[in-house]
């Protein structure tokens, strides 16, 4: 039996994963309201995702239960979304395949072929150095939010009145 390899999934594919799957684990995610994962977050919630934060560090992240591992989260996970460096992605492919996770899904700078081969083999599907915040914008017209598109960054030149 050949073995899975990691490709890219088409734009197509990752609309239909953001339109199935809403209960999203966080591996990584961040209580300091600066840092990407948090926006992410923020993001998620309020575009009708169920967020659970994974982070040993914290008790709670917005307001949410925080859990240490994914295999201490007591409700199902379609999706688990990993804001850690490439070299922790292997042992949470484990975990995700445990949980019954359908999706890994590997943050912009998260690259781990070999892990992603891994989930692949075990039947996960795999999107990697994406950011799902970015994708669900492009997708559903969120790109303003949170920072984006809101003109404070522009190419033209600003004028003083």
């Amino acid at each position: 039996m050949p073995v899975a390899t990691y490709e890219a999934l088409s734009a197509h594919d990752r609309l239909r994963i953001l339109n199935k799957y809403k209960n999203i684990a966080m591996v990584g995610l961040s209580n300091n309201p600066f840092r990407p994962s948090h926006f992410a977050a923020i993001y998620l919630l309020a575009n009708g995702y169920n967020i659970i934060p994974v982070n040993p560090a914290c008790q709670e992240i917005l307001g949410r239960k925080c859990y240490a591992s994914l295999k201490d989260i007591p409700e199902p996970v379609d999706i688990v979304d990993v804001f850690r460096k490439p070299g922790d992605v292997p042992p949470l492919v484990d975990d995700a395949v445990a949980i019954g996770a359908k999706v890994l899904w590997l943050q912009l700078g998260v690259i781990n072929e070999e892990a992603a081969n891994k989930a692949l083999a075990a039947g996960l599907e795999v999107v990697m150095d994406r950011c799902v915040k970015i994708e669900h914008a492009r997708f559903f017209g969120g790109l303003n939010t949170i920072g984006l598109n809101t003109g404070v960054i522009s190419s033209r030149r600003m004028t003083l009145s």
